[in-house]
Order: C-alpha cells, then structure tokens, then sequence
C-alpha cells in the first residue's frame, strides 16, 4: 500500500479540525463502535457509517415499503427510500451551509427510518398494539444497524450515528425542533430531525395533492403566503429560515423563526387531520392492520413455520422477537404475496 494513502483518512480528520464549526462531531473525536476495529485508510469514521447503511439489504428494501399510501403502484408517489432520501438532501445542505459535519448528517439521515415496518405507520401501529413489547421504528432502526443487519453481525456503527437514529422520533405530539437537552446529542443529529419533517411535511402535500385526497385550496392560506405556494418554495422557506436561526443561535439547537415554525406546525397539523386521518387512507390502514396481525398469530402459534419461510435453524431471540423483526423487515409487497400464500386457498391444478 503506499504511504500516500495510509494519510488519506488523517489529512480528511485534519481538514474537519480546519473547517468545520467548534459546534460540529469529528470523526476523530467519536465516541467509537461497539466493537473495536482497525479504522479505514482512506475514510473517516462517520464516511464508512454511510457506505455500510447504503450498501446493506435493510436500506434496499425501503424502496418497496410505504411512506404514506400503501403498496404505491404509481411511479411518482414516494416510498420509504425516496423519503429517505429527501431527508439525507434537506439535511446534509442544513450542515454544509453551518459547516458541521455532512458525512455523520448523511449518515444518520439514510439509517433512520432502516426499522420502518411494512404499510409505514399503519403496520407500525399494528405491531405495536400486538407485540407484548410494543413496537416503534425509531428503536427498531437502531436494533437493524446494531443486531439484525449483515446476516446479524450488526453493521457496528459509531456512537454518534446510532444516537442519531435512536433519537430522530418524531409523531403528532412531538416538536419539530429539539433543545439542547433533547433529541441527539450531536447537532448532526438534531438537524435530521427537523430535515425529517420538512421532508414530509412537504411531500406528503405532494402526494395527496397528487392522489386528489385534498385539493390546493383546502391547504391552509396562511401558510401558503407565508412559506410558498409550491412545494419547492416552502422547502426553501423553512430550510433558509432553520439556517440562519440556527446559525445566530450559535448554540447545540436546532432553531427556526416564530413565524415559520408556527405554519410549519399549522401544516404538519393540517396533514394529520386531512390526509393520514382521511377516511380513503384509513379504510387501507384497517386491511393493512389485518395482515400485520394475522402473519405475527401464525407466526407465534406455528414456530416451525417461521424457521422454514426465513431459512432460519434456529431462533436466535425469544419467538415473539424473532416474528416482530420479521415482519418488521417486511416490504409491502412480500407481506401481501406472504399473507396470499398463507391465507388465500390456491386454485387447484
């Protein structure tokens, strides 16, 4: 190997120290993995995260799980992947313009919704109200990167890019922006948090516009003039205004002005009540819930069965663990050809 590369990695380090905000994660100064190991010649810790997120079949299979609309079959609707991807966007311009760091932003971004169930937050609700242990799929994504992904070797990330997915949370109740006692540790981490619902606050619109389960004119008009009539330019509106309040503050915060965070909230709102609440989507969510609950009884009455579907020889964890993290790691589609197959009588040839 030349000696030129072996200092790659350490003119990287070096460059952060230079660069970066004193508010920023470096990579040499990470908190570490879980097991120890001989760090890349070339990339910094935080740049190898990403690559092992990227390149793992947990993240591949976000592309036929649900974000909003169930099994989606037209093509420009988004799916968990697109999402996750307009979130690692939002985010990695937020820390390039306050310089702090892109590669632990982009790779906290891209993990973060890695636990997502089938049906999106239909199928998280469902295993949640029937696994004894409830379910979410913040702490699911972060059972993926630590336990499950690699053929369950885990993908043994930095400490900082897990605190990130463990904490990016979010729901109806909780705040877009987090304190400096809340939410992640690093700032990297709280920014993917509030990327997060500017991603789907706006894109979700998008989809249900798209969809024609609300029309223009319902959205609120406050909200419009003030953030954009597009969706382009309340992206900008919300992503500028988060910028230059975080910047001022100068603090480990996430800051946006009164105004723009009120519509922000005043949108986010209007989505729960007019679209994931819309009584088209929840005739879907019923027959989602049914297929979640059925597969994890059979699953838990039949354990044989689920050794034989997964190619397993034996349960690793406790069998109700072993059938939530199954059906966790489900796409939309194999979860439908799963519950046919299991429960539809086959025509007879």
């Amino acid at each position: 190997m030349d000696k030129s590369q072996l200092l790659i990695r350490e003119k990287l380090e070096k460059l952060e120290h230079q660069i970066l905000s004193p508010l920023a994660a470096k990579s040499d100064e990470s908190k570490g993995r879980e097991r120890p190991e001989k760090p890349c010649h070339i990339r910094p810790a935080f740049q190898r995260d990403r690559d092992r997120i990227i390149h793992s079949k947990p993240f591949r299979r976000l592309k036929h799980k649900t974000q909003v609309f169930l099994a989606p079959t037209g093509d420009h609707y988004r799916t968990r992947l697109t999402h996750t991807i307009e979130v690692s966007q939002i985010a990695r311009t937020a820390a390039k313009a306050l310089f702090l760091n892109e590669d632990l932003t982009e790779a906290i971004a891209l993990g973060h919704d890695l636990g997502h169930t089938p049906f999106g937050h239909a199928g998280e609700g469902a295993l949640d109200r029937i696994h004894p242990g409830g379910f979410h799929h913040a702490a699911q994504s972060l059972r993926v990167v630590e336990i499950l992904a690699n053929e369950g070797k885990g993908l043994n990330l930095t400490w900082e890019v897990r605190d990130g997915i463990r904490q990016h949370t979010k729901g109806k109740a909780m705040p877009i922006l987090s304190s400096e006692k809340d939410g992640a540790a690093t700032l990297e981490g709280k920014l993917v948090r509030a990327a997060d619902i500017i991603a789907y606050t706006n894109h979700d619109i998008e989809d249900a516009l798209q969809a024609k389960l609300i029309r223009k004119q319902d959205i609120p008009a406050e909200c419009l003039k003030l953030l954009g009539a597009s969706h382009r330019n309340r992206i900008n509106t919300m992503l500028s205004d988060l910028i230059e309040e975080t910047g001022k503050a100068g603090q480990n915060r996430v800051v946006m002005s009164p105004a723009v965070l009120e519509a922000t909230e005043k949108l986010r709102q209007f989505l729960f009540e007019q679209v994931y609440e819309h009584p088209a989507i929840a005739g879907e969510v019923e027959k989602a819930t049914k297929v979640i609950h059925d597969l994890y009884r059979f699953f838990v009455k039949r354990p044989e069965k689920l050794l034989e579907v997964t190619g397993k020889k034996k349960l690793r964890f406790g069998l109700e663990q072993e059938v939530c993290d199954f059906i966790a790691g489900m796409t939309d589609r194999y979860a439908l050809e799963l519950f046919q197959r299991l429960f539809v009588p086959s025509p007879w040839t």
